[in-house]
């Protein structure tokens, strides 16, 4: 996934820090159900990515996210303080959005935990229980030597988030950062983020929005008049079949699967800014000139709404 920078906009008319958004039925347009929007998007990008998880696992097994780019150090320890650094320079709304405080006596689940910077986080926070997935063994064993090296712990094992290995309603909150738009099914995923929440349980979720200027500078360098967004994000952004969605197709999906979208945020990321370590798949002239001229101050005083983050934070109702 792409780091990110700054703060935070609410996005869903009517959302704020503590309060809902507006109902499901006034967010989906044109009299369709949730459940026909989001077969409609899983068929668009099936069509133009066809790829399994697999696909995906092997990709992200190389190295994990972040790894190659902010891992510098002669030593584990320091290569995971320099990646954990880096990321909450780069990234610093993941801590308000995570509230990673909050899961101090709470059931947590981490979604694809990467490194393990934010899975540290939590196991800092004193959870009653703490569990954590990632599709890839490598991401698995470097979230293990870091929790061991400051003497954390935290149940972690290798396993697909379209089939979570835990039992209805076990979870107070699930947490996953730009992670479940690379699932070959992520709607499936959602609806296992649903299953495994308690009622009343908070998910914290960020997925890549589509029109963001990510989006639009892949279009400009590989695309054509016939291109999609879709087929972009699925060919030239990080694994095979990664995915990007608008925020009416993000609350159809959310919605669909059983949850309520409590806030819904749009963020600049450094791949919208030029900023840190991103672009280093599509180096060229082009870009090394783009990064010294580009109007980062400008784009975050009024450009935040065509961030590549979507930042969703969804509740399972009370039954």
């Amino acid at each position: 996934m792409w780091l990110a920078d700054q703060a935070r906009r609410p996005l869903v008319p009517g959302a704020s820090a503590g309060g809902f958004g507006t109902p499901a039925s006034q967010r989906v347009a044109g009299g369709l159900s949730c459940a026909s929007l989001v077969a409609g998007i899983q068929l668009r990008y099936d069509e133009y990515a066809p790829m399994n998880n697999r696909v995906v696992r092997d990709f992200w097994n190389e190295a994990a996210c972040g790894e190659a780019a902010y891992a510098v150090g002669i030593d584990a320890s320091k290569r995971f303080s320099s990646q954990r650094e880096t990321r909450y320079e780069l990234e610093p709304f993941i801590e308000p959005f995570a509230r990673f405080e909050e899961g101090h006596q709470q059931a947590v689940l981490e979604i694809g935990v990467g490194m393990g910077a934010d899975h540290e986080q939590w196991a800092r926070s004193g959870p009653a229980r703490l569990c954590g997935i990632d599709l890839t063994p490598r991401a698995v064993d470097l979230t293990r030597e870091r929790l061991a090296l400051v003497q954390l712990e935290s149940e972690l094992r290798v396993a697909d988030g379209e089939r979570l290995p835990f039992p209805d309603a076990t979870f107070d909150i699930v947490y996953s950062w730009g992670v479940l738009h690379h699932s070959a099914d992520t709607p499936r995923a959602f609806k296992e983020v649903a299953r495994v929440l308690k009622p009343g349980g908070s998910a914290r979720i960020m997925i890549y929005h589509k029109w963001s200027i990510v989006g639009l500078m892949l279009w400009l360098r590989y695309g054509r008049l016939s291109s999609s967004l879709a087929s972009i994000y699925a060919n030239h952004l990080e694994s095979p079949g990664t995915k990007a969605y608008s925020t009416k197709e993000a609350t159809a999906i959310v919605e669909a699967s059983g949850l309520r979208v409590a806030k819904m945020v749009v963020e600049l990321s450094p791949g919208d800014l030029l900023a840190g370590a991103t672009g280093q798949r599509h180096r060229g002239s082009l870009l090394s000139i783009a990064r010294r001229l580009w109007p980062r101050r400008l784009l975050l005083a009024v450009a935040r709404q065509l961030g590549l983050y979507l930042m969703i934070e969804a509740i399972r109702p009370s039954e």
